[in-house]
């Protein structure tokens, strides 16, 4: 599975802003994606996910009510809709998929290049 991210870039605090990523290849295998963050000198930081084949998401603690995460099956595409950016929000976002469940929830197999998000202050 290939993963190819976009629609990062610079928005104000308190904006909103799409991301996408388009899944490729062997996607019939899928059983999840998520989107994962990670700021300079910190640590990669779950963010959202979505069941492929269901409706089921979860979203990290600090984006909850903020963020939605959805799909369109057709196009293998996932979003994130961001809403009341905040500066903190700022971070290189990746998007990652899974072909099963894990002991580990945030176990993924497959990883994309990342796109960056700004939020200004």
């Amino acid at each position: 599975v290939q993963l190819q991210a976009s629609g990062g870039g610079l928005v104000q605090a308190g904006g909103s802003l799409r991301v996408s990523c388009a899944a490729s290849g062997s996607t019939n295998n899928m059983y999840a994606l998520g989107w994962f963050c990670q700021a300079p000198g910190k640590e990669r930081e779950f963010v959202a996910s979505i069941i492929w084949n269901a409706d089921i998401t979860r979203y990290g603690d600090s984006v909850k009510g903020r963020f939605t995460i959805s799909k369109d099956n057709a196009k293998n595409t996932v979003y994130l809709q961001m809403n009341s950016l905040k500066p903190e929000d700022t971070a290189v976002y990746y998007c990652a998929a899974k072909k099963r469940a894990y002991y580990n929830d945030y176990q993924y197999d497959y990883w994309g290049q990342g796109t960056q998000v700004t939020v200004s202050s």
